[in-house]
């Protein structure tokens, strides 16, 4: 056998390896949501997963937005390890215990929600099984924060300073972006998720100081909404929101 036939089946059995790793790592489960929210004044919060294959165990647990924070959380899950059907689907609630938990109450505190899929043994040995997990965030609010997470996309306050982007947040909501771009279509560096009080410093590449820059912000029910703002050199400004039928 030539070494060009061997190579092309070398190739070969890469894809078809690529093809069936794809195919089972295809989520079995899928989320009601894209992000929780779970006001103080509530206690509780839930999200349904449903279960489009075979029966699966579903796991769930929460962690902070701090990478290796072994902290104790002051929130449980239930149920944390559930059976769900095939074409079935089960409510996962998340609980606040309430109380002096340490968390601040001048701002919202944002956790990651993992909902974890592990498949059960089929018949047959040297299968091979992979477990998927989904991520979302959890968003906890705390009682009388003032304004609204609607509110803070525009109330973010926009600079140039040094030939950077500097974009801050005043406001008690984390605010989450998936685009920024200039007037011309061209993408800026994605800001992601800008905390409550936090400043991001971006390169502002060849745009210019005084350019109008269009971002998108996502909303508590995961939709992408569309801001819009006039920068003015180093002077802070704020930027509006913008209708998509807007011409």
């Amino acid at each position: 056998m030539s070494i060009l036939t061997l190579k092309k089946l070398a190739v070969g059995c890469l894809a078809l390896s690529a093809v069936l790793l794809n195919s089972q790592a295809q989520a079995a489960i899928s989320l009601s949501g894209t992000r929780l929210i779970l006001p103080e004044k509530q206690q509780e919060a839930s999200i349904v997963v449903r279960n489009d294959n075979s029966p699966i165990l579903v796991q769930s647990w929460l962690e902070t937005n701090t990478d290796h924070d072994q902290a104790e959380l002051p929130f449980a899950i239930t149920p944390a390890l559930v059976k769900v059907a095939p074409n079935g689907q089960q409510v996962m609630r998340v609980l606040y215990a309430g109380g002096d938990q340490g968390l601040p109450t001048d701002r919202e505190t944002v956790l990651w929600l993992n909902v974890q899929e592990i498949p059960q043994q089929g018949p047959g040995e040297n299968q091979l099984q992979i477990a998927i997990r989904q991520r979302i965030k959890l968003f906890f609010r705390p009682d009388g924060l003032p304004g609204s997470a609607a509110e803070a996309p525009e109330q973010l306050q926009w600079a140039v300073v040094n030939n950077q982007l500097e974009i801050h947040n005043p406001s008690a909501y984390h605010v989450s972006m998936s685009t920024l771009q200039n007037a011309a279509g061209q993408e800026l560096e994605d800001p992601g998720m800008i905390a409550p009080g936090q400043t991001r410093l971006l390169p502002l590449g060849r745009t210019a100081s005084q350019a109008t820059l269009q971002f998108s912000a996502i909303s508590d029910y995961g939709s992408a909404d569309a801001y819009e703002v006039r920068l003015n050199g180093p002077t802070k400004v704020q930027g509006r929101a913008v209708s998509v039928d807007t011409p």
